[in-house]
């Protein structure tokens, strides 16, 4: 399949995905939630992949928001079909994937990017990256997902704050608040990425994939239940048992 909006580079256990619309400041469209959404699926599905990282092209940008254009004109109806398609698509996907997906945060993450950014498993930024809800400046609230995400990871009130204000952060500030997991100088942002990668590999790939997934669940009510059930299924997997073998012979695990 050629990309029109992306590259796809596949890098030993992971794969790096850049956004490449730096003209457009990396803005989200149908066609790129679509050609990010087939490229994830495959991502997914190959088991030589362990984590995904994901990055914008150019210096300016991560994601500066949805390609307002696209839906300038839209109705209630339409909007709200935007809204359900794009999360179902992109967002929702990226969350509950069976990888770890690590945002790499390479500027300006605004409205759809920093929700972009919210629904992977990890976040690390450059020093100069900014982060914002500018939505209910433009008469609009985030609409793939950002209300739910964004209280989730910093807490009711700073979501508040952020998305009632439309005020901007910067990577220290949003490294405060737990928004980010990491802030790095701009030369060492992919190279923080993959260290992410490197440490991730180590562990059991099906023990992750439950994990995320019970953690997901943390904010259901059947959240307990589902960490229960998974925590019984890893007992059936040869990734437990070599885990098991590799602790109680002190060796390292391959998995």
């Amino acid at each position: 399949m050629e990309f029109h909006n992306l590259i796809y580079e596949p890098k030993h256990n992971c794969v790096l995905i850049t956004i490449n619309r730096s003209k457009k400041l990396n803005a989200l469209n149908k066609e790129l939630i679509e050609e990010l959404n087939h490229v994830l699926r495959y991502a997914n599905e190959d088991k030589a992949v362990r984590a995904v990282i994901i990055t914008g092209s150019g210096e300016k940008a991560f994601v500066a928001g949805a390609d307002i254009k696209e839906f300038s004109d839209f109705n209630p109806e339409e909007g709200e079909a935007l809204a359900r398609e794009g999360q179902s698509l992109l967002f929702d996907f990226i969350e509950n994937m069976e990888k770890p997906v690590i945002a790499a945060i390479n500027g300006y993450a605004l409205g759809g990017g920093l929700e972009l950014a919210l629904a992977c498993h990890l976040r690390v930024a450059v020093e100069g990256a900014k982060f914002g809800f500018p939505e209910v400046s433009l008469g609009l609230i985030p609409g793939y997902g950002g209300t739910q995400r964004l209280p989730q990871i910093v807490g009711k009130s700073h979501a508040m704050d952020l998305i009632l204000t439309a005020r901007m952060l910067n990577a220290e500030e949003a490294y405060d608040i737990s928004l980010i997991n990491d802030v790095v100088p701009k030369d060492a942002l992919l190279n923080k990425a993959y260290e992410i990668v490197e440490a991730l590999s180590k562990n059991s790939p099906n023990a992750l994939a439950q994990a995320m997934k019970a953690i997901n669940n943390s904010f259901k009510k059947e959240g307990y239940e589902v960490e229960k059930t998974n925590f019984g299924k890893c007992f059936q997997t040869p990734d437990f048992k070599e885990g098991i073998d590799a602790f109680l012979n002190k060796r390292k695990p391959n998995f």
